[in-house]
């Protein structure tokens, strides 16, 4: 089985200024996997209309709507992180975890980052590392099984 997470799919120090920027970039990186196909990516953006991925801590976890599941090849996870804070509907986000599941394999991948980012230490750690070797040790239990 491939990894949830690899280091190709974490950015330490993200470009984007804005929550559909970085949405796209977190998407990207899911594309570049070949875990998903580019509407997967439209899809990102067209969730956070309707509903906010914001889920406290500095994190959000942007992913696809339901009609999307057919543009997932495989089921991964995608890290950017940001220096300077992105005002996601006016809460400070720094770390943007993008998401596709095959079948329902992202709830079991949603519910091990909330349990990271439940700890506010362990959130700030993550906001705080500056390498993507760090931010991938800080995550590794994704591919656990």
């Amino acid at each position: 089985m491939t990894d949830i997470l690899t280091e190709d799919q974490i950015v330490a120090a993200g470009r984007a200024t804005t929550r559909d920027e970085a949405i796209r970039e977190a998407g990207e990186l899911l594309v570049s996997a070949g875990a998903v196909t580019p509407a997967y990516v439209d899809a990102m953006t067209e969730r956070e209309q309707t509903v906010s991925t914001y889920m406290g801590n500095y994190l959000a976890i942007p992913h696809g709507t339901n009609e999307s599941k057919a543009a997932i090849t495989r089921s991964a996870m995608s890290l950017v992180r940001y220096a300077e804070p992105i005002d996601w509907g006016g809460h400070e986000v720094r770390i943007v975890v993008g998401i596709a599941g095959l079948e329902n394999e992202h709830l079991g991948i949603l519910s091990k980052i909330a349990v990271l980012f439940s700890d506010m230490e362990q959130a700030q750690a993550m906001a705080d590392a500056t390498s993507v070797d760090e931010l991938y040790r800080l995550l590794n239990s994704v591919n656990a099984e």
